[in-house]
């Protein structure tokens, strides 16, 4: 690592040190978390000596109780959370996030059969009131993806592509994401979620971009970035 690198941060799970600690000693430019980050308090305070340099994107685990899901989404996170979206970085790196997964119950892209719902408003209209989590459908399913978030991120152009699943290279990821990237543009993504790191390099020429993931509470600096 070197001064004004960009730092992806792999599912932290409510650890916090080891990333302040890596951005304050590299003088990182960025600093960008990949999901299942259960902060115990907001995560603006849990990452107040850096959070002049942060953006991150949503996890799974992010929707496991109320608590965690109000410190994720707290409303003075909103600029930095860049789920669904495109942020320029003050080094001018264009960087889109893809927060939360694929479940069955909304959209698995590995299965024939279409989606069950296109977007959070067709999903709340039809879950019953009383099945309702404040006035939505199930707490869990503000971290799933649907098929009209990852369309609309198709329409953009990035450089990076952050993700919390996995593109098809990995045995447990998606070809979809594979797609996304490529009609973004895209020249790299890197995701969390799997808690692994491999080497995926063999697959790029097919893809198209390179492709990186981040083990459990890793930091990384991706090479060609700085």
């Amino acid at each position: 690592m070197h001064p004004g690198t960009i730092l992806f941060c792999g599912d932290p799970h409510g650890q916090w040190q080891h990333i302040i600690d890596a951005a304050l000693q590299t003088n990182a430019r960025a600093v960008i978390l990949l999901g299942d980050l259960e902060p115990a308090r907001p995560l603006h305070i849990e990452l107040e000596a850096i959070w002049d340099r942060v953006w991150f994107i949503h996890g799974n685990h992010d929707t496991d109780s109320e608590d965690t899901f109000a410190n994720v989404w707290h409303p003075e996170l909103a600029e930095r959370h860049i789920h669904g979206r495109v942020v320029t970085l003050p080094c001018g790196t264009r960087i889109a996030g893809l927060g939360g997964v694929f479940r069955g119950a909304v959209w698995y892209p590995k299965n024939t059969r279409p989606p069950h719902y296109r977007n959070r408003e067709e999903h709340t209209r039809k879950t019953p009131r009383q099945d309702r989590w404040q006035g939505s459908a199930h707490l869990k399913h503000w971290s799933s993806i649907y098929p009209d978030e990852v369309d609309q991120l198709s329409a953009l152009q990035a450089d990076i592509l952050i993700t919390h699943e996995a593109p098809g290279y990995h045995a447990y990821g998606f070809e979809v994401l594979d797609t996304l990237a490529r009609r973004m543009g895209v020249h790299t993504t890197v995701h969390g979620h799997q808690h692994d790191n491999i080497d995926s390099s063999a697959h790029w020429d097919a893809q198209g971009f390179r492709s990186f993931g981040v083990g459990l509470r890793g930091v990384m600096v991706v090479d060609g970035l700085a």
